[in-house]
């Protein structure tokens, strides 16, 4: 059987995360809102939890969070300045070192977007929860950076060299829930909460990227340089969006997934691309 070509480069991407970790507390706001979301998640449920994996642990608060909690928490990072600082386990997300049933609860915040192989990784993470098991997880999705893109294509549709992948593939909301259908999940939810930031330069933008280790990290190709005169185009696009107090929005959208592993008293799996079930129906107590 042929192994499909990774999507984004593992090296570039631990790289990244690695470069990043210096500075991410001050980049990290959108981490800090989707780890409020799923903590608010979890506190609806009411079934006792004592095992968990923070999948994608960055700077630690979300593990600190769970411990807090009353719970014993193993955070894995793919960087190894993350996972070092945490005390963790360093790990790509599509390649999870533990054994089944391990955990009783799987949490990840802002780094599944970024999987190349996404589908195997919410599969391995079904099998390391223990029957009637939680995975809740938090990235950005579909409708993130749509300023941002369309002002960088248009000046690399004007500037000579043609125009090379800058972005990332994103998850829609719908796709989000059949691919917890399709790892084996019971009650899938997938539902989205969008943050607009206002940006006085594209450059503040791309740096609060870097630092929160969202930079391009696509295999195959060498990172796109953007020379002096691309940059120019790019700034006066974006000015051009401005709201009259010169500052431009940004939209980031939040797509947040829950999922059970199945249990002997669960009701079946939804048909794929059926994932209706409502957010307090799927994390209401399981009955025993």
């Amino acid at each position: 059987m042929t192994t499909p070509p990774d999507i984004f480069d593992r090296d570039l991407r631990r790289l990244r995360r690695d470069r990043a970790a210096p500075g991410f507390a001050n980049h990290a706001f959108l981490r800090e809102a989707m780890v409020e979301g799923l903590l608010d998640r979890l506190d609806l449920v009411t079934r006792p939890l004592t095992d968990a994996l923070d999948l994608g642990c960055a700077d630690g608060t979300l593990t600190q969070a769970l411990r807090a909690r009353g719970l014993t928490v193993t955070p894995a990072d793919a960087g190894q300045r993350f996972a070092a600082a945490a005390g963790g386990i360093q790990c790509d997300e599509d390649r999870l070192p533990f054994a089944p049933a391990s955990f009783d609860l799987i949490v990840s915040a802002g780094v599944l977007d970024t999987v190349s192989d996404l589908p195997g990784a919410l599969v391995q993470c079904r099998r390391a929860l223990r029957p009637d098991g939680l995975f809740l997880a938090a990235f950005l999705g579909a409708g993130t950076l749509g300023t941002l893109r369309d002002v960088v294509r248009a000046a690399d549709a004007v500037s000579e060299g043609g125009m090379p992948q800058r972005f990332h593939p994103q998850i829609e909301v719908p796709a989000a829930g059949d691919l917890l259908v399709r790892a084996g999940f019971a009650l899938p939810v997938a539902d989205s909460e969008a943050i607009d930031v206002r940006y006085g330069s594209p450059l503040k933008l791309m740096a609060d990227l870097r630092g929160m280790a969202a930079g391009n990290q696509l295999a195959g190709q060498a990172p796109p340089w953007l020379g002096r005169a691309r940059l120019a185009e790019i700034a006066r696009l974006f000015a051009e969006r401005a709201d009259p107090d010169g500052r431009t929005r940004e939209r980031f959208t939040m797509l947040f997934m829950t999922g059970w592993a199945p249990g002997p008293n669960q009701p079946q799996p939804a048909k794929r691309g059926s994932a209706t079930t409502s957010l307090a129906a799927a994390l209401k107590p399981r009955s025993e």
